[in-house]
């Protein structure tokens, strides 16, 4: 008896990582790219309408990052396993990847050796985690994912904008983005600039690289 088909979206903002995946994952005939993105937002739609059994996501896509678009995606599509692929093997990240609800983990570095083991695994429902993490880290990660994670005074939406601010983009940009009026993200910019007690942009940048919401 055949395997199951299994749907595949990729989205990274480097053209030639998504190639390579793509080749890489071509040689299983059951495995069906259906769609692919180069920023977190794209992603978020390709996910809602091709519904894929897997999505392989960068870390540090622009405009949504890996961990919001996981959260994203795991509050209307539970049933998508995501694996992250990430530059740094990073053990924070990796707290708030667990919480969120990823099942894969995939440093770049890694990714030649073991990028099929990792979504043949994904594929029959199974975690895959490459570098140096243990079973034991990841039960503690477990265990602490409730404390780690309620650590920021963002909400959703404020961090979604942090985000795009220290890409640099202006409000009107972001408002055009998010489908929103500049008066309401400037609403949420100054409120997340008062929970943090930030004054500058300069600053949200600063936030934004050290709570791992944009790499520098």
């Amino acid at each position: 008896m055949s395997s199951p088909v299994r749907r595949i979206v990729i989205a990274d903002d480097h053209e030639a990582i998504r190639v390579g995946v793509r080749t890489t994952l071509s040689a299983n005939p059951d495995w069906r790219i259906v769609g692919e993105a180069d920023n977190g937002r794209d992603a978020l739609e390709v996910i809602r309408s091709t519904q894929p059994d897997i999505a392989i996501l960068d870390y540090s896509l622009p405009m949504m990052n890996g961990l919001e678009l996981t959260r994203a995606v795991k509050r209307e599509l539970p049933r998508v396993e995501i694996l992250i692929f990430t530059m740094h093997d990073r053990e924070d990240v990796l707290a708030e990847l667990l919480a969120a609800g990823v099942r894969g983990y995939l440093v770049k570095s890694d990714a030649t050796k073991h990028l099929l083991s990792a979504v043949e695994a994904l594929a029959i429902r199974r975690p895959y985690f490459s570098g140096q993490v243990s079973q034991t880290l990841l039960d503690r990660f477990v265990e602490s994912t409730t404390r780690t994670t309620t650590n920021s005074p963002l909400t959703s939406r404020e961090r979604e904008i942090v985000q795009l601010i220290a890409e640099g983009l202006l409000n009107k940009e972001i408002a055009a983005i998010l489908g929103l009026s500049i008066k309401t993200i400037e609403t949420h910019r100054a409120a997340a600039m008062h929970k943090l007690d930030i004054k500058t942009a300069a600053g949200l940048v600063r936030y934004a690289v050290r709570n791992n919401i944009i790499e520098p």
